[in-house]
């Protein structure tokens, strides 16, 4: 094992326990200044949803400019490169917010569950307390099904990133004729990928909005 594979092991616990803390201590701000865990929660979510949505879009168009780029009938190849890689990076950032914006989700919930299942203790009534782990259980079964949908759309990011990455590189390297010919026998891959993507942003999207209603008009969880 490598001196750098050693200092990882040492670090990453270190570094989760670093960043726990820190979680803990801005809940503990943002409780303080009248914002709980259950709003945290719906902002964070609707982000998240609001960055699907906006990375759905940005995928369509990088698509777009490939298949544009196919018919490509003479000009500046260099002028169409640069284009490309504007829409790439443009798909790579919005990535990268839907990664981020998924990640926090995900901590705000751990947090609130937990303090929801410690605070079921201090019930006196067990006919509330049940109720209580009642409504517990059905916000982590939506819960559940919003992360699980939201992680499969970013799953399938990455993959079509990738294939963009590839096209990217090979114009850039070969801005001829030979590149549009390998990018107009990629673009059927590249095609069912994004639709395949956009269909399941479009399933996270909707499972977000369902998950914010649960909250905000059934108001099944206490504020946390």
């Amino acid at each position: 094992m490598s001196f750098a594979e050693v200092l990882r092991q040492l670090l990453n616990p270190l570094a989760r326990y670093l960043v726990s803390k820190c979680q803990k201590v801005y809940f503990r701000a943002v409780e303080s200044a009248g914002h709980h865990k259950r709003d945290i929660l719906v902002s964070r979510v609707e982000n998240a949803r609001d960055s699907l949505e906006e990375a759905k879009e940005q995928f369509q168009s990088a698509l777009d400019k490939f298949s544009a780029l196919t018919d490509f009938q003479g000009g500046e190849l260099e002028d169409m490169y640069r284009q490309i890689k504007v829409e790439f990076d443009y798909s790579k950032a919005k990535a990268l917010a839907v990664k981020d914006r998924i990640a926090a989700v995900q901590d705000v919930a751990e947090a609130l569950f937990a303090e929801w299942e410690e605070e079921l203790e201090l019930y006196t009534s067990r006919s509330l307390r049940s109720s209580s782990r009642q409504k517990l259980k059905l916000t982590q079964q939506h819960y559940g099904q919003l992360i699980s949908a939201m992680r499969r759309a970013e799953g399938k990011i990455e993959p079509v990133l990738s294939v963009f990455q590839d096209q990217v590189l090979f114009l850039k390297h070969n801005l001829n004729a030979k590149a549009i010919a390998s990018l107009e026998h990629e673009l059927a891959a590249m095609t069912v990928g994004v639709a395949g993507l956009i269909t399941a942003m479009e399933r996270s999207i909707n499972r977000a909005n369902d998950f914010v209603y649960s909250l905000n008009g059934q108001k099944v969880l206490p504020a946390g």
